[in-house]
């Protein structure tokens, strides 16, 4: 009999083996799961990883391997923006492809706890590398290590478990093995995925071992498409037949399904209306009779009258957060129920639902078979459909503008993008109060068109996110919409791009300030404090004078194209530059405060934001009287 053959590597080059071997395979089409490795390296990771990532490409440039490198190397600037580009990525390949990152022991190591907060709460794979300090402790401690005098095992590594889907430190050799193979079933998971964490210690990186030629074998990881169980579907059925005004929620699961198709044929077939969530906008085109736009605190008019008249609400691939549910207050009408679609028993079981645990594909399939023949009342179709007409002329009124040479308002800046862009553009957000603005307004043209980081709302995420969608989709315009609140936190990734030569297109909003939170905090009785970008005023607060800062500068200084527009026929122009462009190319604006979102105060959702129960100053006491009103109106749907 043979002897089992071997191979003798580092445990960082076998690493890197093995990832390359990695493969997801859904509906018959096998993609690579991790497809490259984003890095920036120090002490913790540049002898190991590094070293490792060197040698894959040297064997590529020398033959030994043909064609690209076994793990291909992308540098960055900032350890969370490095995340931020690979959630983007896998967000775009509908989670079935995903990129790895390594970073230095340290602060490389804790820089990365946000990217993994963000992928965790969207449900979206990233492996995370981190160098960690010795696992011999031949000096203790070392550079950048945590000295923790009640456990001696610890490092600052740990902060990144309650942010992982999984997690594990591999402090010998031969653990590499089932700790790798558990992180990849977890990535590849369509119910547990998120940030997986391998923290491997410095030495044992470098420290070399006689590795099964099987670890480096090709290996496939399933996505499945789980079917409902047949009760469960006979029980929801029950529930839409038995409907009067049923509502369906599009949530993400939507799209990580690739599930559109399946639902634009039932909402034909049914003609029971589709709302969205921030992740799920997208999931029908705009124009379908059945689209009403985004739900709940920043939803729509249709959709949140809708919502509260509803008596049944149908989730599909939806988390019911507190902006969907507009804190528990939407689904007002008496005796309201729900039937939940989703492949998560989690999610699936929320608000005391009907539950359909089932891939969201598989599961309209079966629903809109099972319900043949079955369609809402004409009158119902009628009235929702008079009521989106009604809301896209709106919208057409605030995204028009009777002069070209004014200074445009920001939905007048997404109206003028809203006219340039075909199916293929990529518009993509996470913070400030674009997000708002973009779900009440944005008209979705195709799927991935919509791309809201709305789970973790990082300030910061818009650039390095849109390299990510970029490298994925690299045929496709990508917008990334920034405020500069956002900006000043993260634009470093800036240079990526330019480096890499990835075209991403920046539109720089500059408000001078906080624009969301400063809404809110008026709101809430906080009298805008704290939120503006001003000098400070003789009473100390930030009233004074907008600071001269010069944001399209700046982009120009880290080498990208800027187009400056200051009026909205301007604008119109840069924005047509910079969708031909084929290098970074930054519209900077300066937008008018005072906004034209359409809005009245019978179409608002709540969202709580608790506000102080004791205040002197009048601003507080009203907004406290306000919020116990809302307040009164939540109801726990058991």
């Amino acid at each position: 009999m043979n002897a089992p053959t071997t191979r003798r590597l580092t445990v960082a080059q076998a690493l890197v083996e093995f990832l390359a071997h990695q493969y997801t395979e859904r509906d018959g089409r096998r993609h690579r799961l991790i497809n490259a490795c984003w890095g920036i390296f120090g002490h913790g990771n540049v002898a190991g990883l590094g070293q490792a990532l060197l040698e894959s490409g040297a064997a590529s440039r020398r033959g030994e391997t043909p064609g690209a490198p076994v793990l291909p190397y992308l540098q960055g600037r900032n350890e969370q923006a490095m995340v931020h580009a690979a959630v983007g990525y896998a967000r775009q390949c509908d989670r079935l492809s995903a990129h790895a990152v390594t970073t230095s022991i340290g602060p490389g190591a804790t820089n990365l706890v946000t990217g993994a907060a963000l992928a965790t709460v969207n449900r979206l794979p990233v492996l995370l590398l981190p160098g960690d300090t010795f696992a011999t402790r031949p000096a203790d401690p070392v550079l950048q290590q945590l000295e923790v005098p009640q456990a001696g095992d610890v490092s600052v590594n740990d902060a990144l478990r309650p942010v992982s889907r999984y997690f594990d430190r591999v402090t010998r050799p031969e653990a590499l093995i089932p700790a790798a193979l558990q992180a990849m079933r977890v990535l590849a998971d369509p119910v547990d995925t998120g940030a997986v964490t391998l923290a491997l210690p410095q030495d044992v990186q470098a420290e070399a071992y006689d590795w099964p030629e099987e670890f480096f074998a090709d290996r496939v990881w399933r996505v499945t498409r789980p079917l409902p169980d047949a009760d469960a579907l006979a029980d929801a059925v029950r529930a839409i037949r038995g409907a009067r005004r049923p509502l369906l929620i599009a949530g993400g699961g939507v799209h990580h399904s690739e599930a559109e198709d399946a639902l634009c044929a039932f909402a034909d077939a049914t003609g029971i209306p589709v709302a969205s969530t921030q992740a799920g906008k997208g999931s029908l085109r705009y124009d379908h009779p059945a689209d009403i736009g985004g739900i709940g605190h920043t939803g729509t008019a249709t959709a949140d009258a809708l919502a509260r008249e509803a008596d049944l609400v149908i989730g599909v691939g939806t988390r019911y957060t507190d902006f969907t549910t507009a804190s528990a207050t939407l689904f007002a009408a008496p005796g309201v129920r729900f039937v939940n679609l989703n492949i998560a028993p989690f999610d699936s079981h929320k608000l005391g639902a009907a539950s359909l645990v089932a891939d969201a594909r598989a599961g309209l399939e079966a629903l809109t078979k099972e319900l043949s023949g079955h369609r809402v009342d004409a009158a119902y179709e009628a009235g929702y459909g008079a009521a989106k007409a009604d809301w896209e002329r709106r919208v057409d009124a605030a995204f028009g503008a009777a002069d070209d040479s004014v200074r445009p308002s920001q939905t007048q800046v997404l109206g003028a993008l809203d006219a340039l862009v075909d199916d293929t553009d990529i518009i993509l957000n996470a913070a400030g109060s674009l997000p708002g603005d973009l779900h009440k307004l944005w008209r979705a043209r195709s799927r991935r068109q919509y791309h809201l980081e709305y789970g973790y709302s990082c300030m910061g995420y818009e650039i390095p996110g849109a390299i990510g969608v970029r490298m994925a989709a690299p045929d496709r315009p990508v917008w990334a919409l920034v405020g500069d609140g956002t900006y000043l936190m993260n634009p470093t990734e800036i240079v990526t791009a330019v480096q890499e030569g990835i075209p991403i297109n920046l539109v720089l909003i500059q408000n001078h300030g906080y624009a969301s939170i400063g809404g809110l905090s008026q709101a809430t009785g906080g009298e805008r404090f704290g939120t503006d970008y001003r000098f400070r005023a003789a009473d100390g607060t930030y009233t004074g004078a907008p600071l001269p800062v010069d944001l399209a500068a700046n982009a120009a200084s880290l080498g990208m194209h800027v187009l400056r527009a200051a009026t909205v026929g301007e604008l119109r122009a840069a924005l047509a530059e910079a969708r031909g462009a084929n290098r970074p190319t930054c519209v900077y604006v300066e937008t008018e405060t005072a906004d034209t979102v359409p809005g009245a105060p019978e179409a608002q959702a709540w969202w709580d934001v608790p506000v102080a129960e004791t205040a002197t100053r009048p601003a507080a006491v009203a907004a406290r009287e306000a919020y116990d009103r809302h307040a009164a109106g939540r109801r726990r749907h058991l």
